[in-house]
């Protein structure tokens, strides 16, 4: 036997990732009995005209809309066609009904059901809206140029899929925002990742209230000017800790330190989103905006899954 014998590749990954791309382009739909069983609204004793559709229905319309870049009545026709080839007896809602039950659907775009830790990082993004020429006569300045809303996501960087999303306007601080993101993971959280402009104590104070012990393991690179705390000799904090690394090691030293690059994983799904779902909203009011940018969470995830980890955990 030779002395240094040839080691055998492993696996090569290349067929399964293919396989998956091409899933993805699939244009094989159909419904599943539980869903065909769920699409009439259950009767309600309230006063008022009772729902014909449940929120299963306008959550598969909307789906369809997002998925195949459809307006409302388009994707009215498309599910119409679709229910006339597989021979159902299925009403599909109008394009009126989806735009008015957009307003208060209630969607959760977390697939995850595992209660481990997560490793989550935060990040936002801006998309475009359209508001009218009427409407953009009593805007001043560069919203009336170019008024757009801001879309905050929060994503598990081992699954890289999205837990938590919101949408604000564009005045709005991304560190205001963390509050309502972290209470809509129901996981506990290990370590928070994100950029500088979430250094901010209320951030630090929101992760701390949340979740006391084990506490959360913080990663956001400290400002410029940033300065060590009063106690930071006696009792420091996790940004003095962050402070005192990069003044004696510098900053690149502190983020190959602590991790900071795995980040990016948040910046990728941003980039997922503007280039699968879209760079534009197509929805008017905020309520709307906020289902549509929901369901393109949802899909993103369902994505996700259809592709096989390549990470160091799945090899």
């Amino acid at each position: 036997m030779p002395e240094h014998a040839p080691v055998a590749a492993p696996p090569s990954k290349w067929p399964a990732y293919d396989a998956a791309l091409k899933q993805r382009g699939n244009l094989t739909v159909w419904f599943s009995e539980d869903v065909v069983d769920a699409w009439v609204a259950p009767k309600e004793h309230q006063p008022g005209h009772p729902r014909l559709y449940a929120d299963l229905a306008i959550e598969v319309a909307l789906t369809v809309r997002a998925v195949y870049q459809l307006a409302l009545r388009q994707a009215e026709g498309f599910l119409q066609s679709i229910v006339e080839i597989m021979g159902l007896v299925l009403s599909i809602p109008d394009h009126t009904t989806m735009s008015r039950r957009c307003k208060k659907l209630k969607i959760r775009a977390i697939l995850r059901n595992s209660s481990g830790p997560i490793d989550m990082a935060v990040d936002s993004t801006g998309l475009k809206i359209y508001v009218g020429r009427q409407r953009r006569r009593f805007l001043r300045g560069a919203a009336a140029r170019r008024p757009w809303r801001k879309l905050h996501l929060a994503v598990d960087l081992t699954t890289g899929e999205i837990v938590a999303s919101t949408i604000t306007s564009n005045t709005k601080g991304d560190a205001a925002r963390v509050p309502g993101l972290v209470a809509q993971v129901n996981e506990p959280i290990g370590t928070f990742f994100a950029d500088g402009a979430y250094d901010r104590r209320s951030v630090y104070a929101t992760l701390s209230q949340r979740q006391p012990t084990p506490e959360i393991r913080v990663v956001i690179p400290p400002r410029k000017d940033a300065k060590l705390s009063r106690k930071a000799a006696v009792e420091p904090t996790q940004r003095d800790l962050h402070l005192l690394v990069i003044k004696h090691g510098g900053r690149k030293a502190w983020e190959k330190a602590v991790g900071y690059g795995r980040r990016s994983v948040v910046e990728n799904a941003i980039y997922r989103f503007k280039t699968v779902i879209g760079r534009s909203l197509r929805g008017r009011l905020m309520e709307t905006q906020d289902t549509e940018t929901r369901v393109g969470c949802k899909i993103l995830n369902i994505m996700k899954r259809l592709r096989p980890m390549t990470d160091a955990k799945a090899a």
